[in-house]
């Protein structure tokens, strides 16, 4: 009894709590009645802090602040160092860009090299071709094989050419080409799924581009089969205007063709030989070995089968049973030998390839990474603010409507300069990322980019011989067309840019669920083009008794779920939610945890493991936070907390008594 005592009273802070303590210890005097002492809850401001952290917005840019000393606190010698230090990591950033736009040129000869010669007897089976969703899908899968939008254009310019496929049948495959190419960037996205705000941020960036154009197809697809549009207007501009032939223009190759010249070079007509049925392009390999060569045309007798066969009937006689006739023979002489690394490499086309693709891959990432490490060491304070306040903010009312336009312009530009549209969007994916450009700018930039590269593609188109401009010339305005349309339909009017915001909705997905962009990746640009190829190569009929009645529940699916959130009293009691169906038909929950089971068993010791762990534990805090009441009861007040742990070590104290009592 006597060693139990109870505890005194905290220090009183001020007059009020002194007064508190007195009644409080008066009324426990002698423990002669117990009293039980219920406090009211205290609502916590770490509840309203963090209700208020809930309220923010995630795509917000993220300030960049700078954690170095300021200027003005430096001295002569510092300064001189600190200037030097960024110079050499501008150098640094210039040189790593370099070899990111070189990889990205590798990478499409290394793709080439492993498919080029399947894109070329793909684009060959015009019976497929003649089906407008299969050329669509040919579009796609050819220029996934190349990864370059401007070799599938070529093939498809060379075809029409030769007469081998109309100008109607090549609108829908230009469209194709068009989503094909913008699977780049969202590769490059994948590279920062370690950070969740930035791969929030970087795949919506990057998934803004692939929207516009599906959606835009969607839309402009159907509109060309019914009533030929893009034929029909660009066939007016071609017969409009008297065009005389040109030559394309080499901008940034000038610079990158240096080293990618040294590393592979390609012969690009063997893929166009073996799309127009050139029986000798399939024995040619597509690495070239001689860049110089000489051909001799020579006036010759020969010998030909009969006097039907002869030039002209004025060139033609007969001596005994052979028939003779003068024609002109080529004979190519080599010259000069190509100077790249596989020049003399005895290997075949398919092993280079896989060689090259794992290089320019380890490059690229490599790249990417220490482009986005120096952009966070450099994007600091002023700098940061300077560069957003620039890319980010619209021209005073009643102009702010004009910035996305300049937006777009900048963006033809940029693409025009480095002639392809996968390299300017791929370099501003990490911008995106890390938060210097916003995303509702980086649309018009993307949407600029296609203008850029459907530019360029004129111009090449100009530099066709006289016999072919027209058509060649054409099928380039068609991919203009369809850009400059699609930018019509998904861009001037704000609730029109639905392509922001499916990109949005999906970034935070992916950001919840990274495992789910892979998933997007696989299913839109291979599993879902692959299957309407297959379904095309049994025929229509089969596409459509397949395809019809999958997009007609897809659109149940989404129309019901717009009801659900604008009008669901409009629907059945059973159609309001989801929930009468199984869970992991309506939700990715389940299918995350097979994932991390998955991942866990096949890659535990690699770093993805970490990434699928950190998943689980971001879903179990996710769902403790949602079970918790509104209000926690936390005492932030340190006064507080002592008084509760007075009354706490009283009531202890008491029952002790009493049980020694009894």
């Amino acid at each position: 009894m006597d060693s139990l005592h109870l505890p005194q009273p905290v220090a009183p802070e001020n007059k009020s709590k002194e007064d508190h303590n007195e009644s409080y210890g008066n009324e426990n005097k002698g423990f002669l009645s117990v009293i039980e002492v219920k406090g009211s809850p205290a609502h916590s401001t770490v509840a309203l802090i963090e209700g208020e952290t809930e309220d923010v917005d995630p795509w917000d840019l993220p300030e960049l602040k700078d954690t170095g000393v300021p200027w003005s606190a430096l001295d002569t010698r510092a300064k001189v160092l600190r200037v030097l230090v960024s110079v050499g990591k501008a150098a640094m950033l210039l040189g790593f860009l370099y070899m990111f736009i070189c990889s990205l040129d590798v990478l499409s000869s290394a793709f080439q090299l492993v498919g080029g010669k399947t894109a070329g007897d793909i684009f060959q089976d015009n019976a497929v071709l003649s089906n407008p969703l299969a050329g669509l899908v040919i579009g796609v899968l050819v220029t996934l094989l190349v990864q370059s939008s401007s070799t599938s254009s070529s093939i498809v310019v060379s075809m029409v050419s030769s007469g081998l496929l109309t100008v109607q049948l090549a609108v829908p495959i230009i469209m194709g080409t068009n989503i094909g190419t913008s699977v780049t960037n969202t590769l490059v996205a994948m590279t920062q799924a370690g950070d969740r705000s930035t791969f929030r941020r970087a795949f919506a960036g990057a998934t803004v581009h692939d929207f516009f154009n599906w959606l835009s197809v969607l839309v402009l697809l159907p509109l060309e089969v019914a009533t030929g549009y893009l034929y029909v207007v660009t066939k007016l501009i071609i017969d409009s205007f008297k065009i005389q032939s040109g030559e394309a223009p080499d901008l940034l190759n000038v610079i990158t063709d240096v080293l990618t010249e040294s590393v592979i070079q390609l012969d690009e007509s063997v893929i166009s030989g073996i799309a127009t049925g050139d029986p000798e392009a399939r024995n040619k390999s597509l690495i070239k070995k001689w860049c110089q060569t000489f051909t001799n045309t020579t006036l010759m007798n020969v010998t030909v089968p009969g006097p039907e066969n002869c030039t002209s009937p004025s060139l033609c006689w007969v001596d005994g049973n052979y028939t003779y006739t003068l024609k002109n023979i080529s004979e190519t002489y080599n010259i000069k030998k190509c100077k790249h690394i596989f020049v003399d490499v005895n290997l075949p086309d398919l092993v280079v390839g896989l060689i090259l693709l794992a290089l320019s891959l380890l490059v690229l990432c490599s790249c990417l990474i220490l482009i986005v490490k120096l952009l966070n060491s450099m994007l600091k304070g002023q700098v940061a603010g300077v560069i957003k306040k620039i890319l980010n903010t619209d021209f005073p009312f009643p102009f702010g409507w004009v910035t996305g336009y300049i937006a777009i312009v900048v963006g033809a530009g940029m693409t025009f300069i480095v002639q392809s549209s996968s390299v300017f969007t791929s370099a501003i994916t990490p911008l995106v990322g890390i938060g210097v450009i916003s995303i509702e700018r980086a649309y018009p930039l993307s949407l600029g980019s296609n203008i850029g590269t459907t530019t360029t593609a004129i111009l090449a188109a100009m530099a066709s011989p006289g016999d072919t401009l027209a058509n060649a010339l054409q099928i380039a305005l068609v991919h203009f067309l369809f850009n400059i349309s699609g930018i019509i339909l998904w861009y001037p009017i704000p609730f029109t840019r639905v392509p922001i915001r499916l990109a949005k909705s999906l970034g935070n997905i992916t950001a919840t669920y990274r495992w789910f962009a892979a998933v997007y990746i696989i299913c839109c640009f291979f599993f879902l083009p692959l299957s309407v190829f297959s379904l095309s190569l049994a025929g229509w009929q089969v596409l459509v008794g397949v395809g019809a009645p999958l997009v007609a529940m897809l659109i149940i699916i989404l129309v019901i779920n717009m009801l659900q959130k604008r009008k669901p009293r409009c629907l059945p009691a059973a159609l309001r939610s989801w929930d009468f169906l199984p869970l992991w038909a309506h939700s990715l929950e389940p299918w995350d945890k097979v994932v991390g089971v998955f991942t866990a068993k096949c890659c535990c010791c690699c770093k993805c493991c970490q990434f699928a762990v950190d998943d689980q534990e971001h879903r179990e805090k996710e769902s403790v936070e949602k079970n918790k009441n509104p209000h926690t009861e936390v005492y932030d007040n340190p006064a507080m907390i002592a008084e509760t742990e007075v009354e706490n070590e009283i009531k202890i104290e008491l029952k002790i008594l009493k049980m020694t009592r009894l």
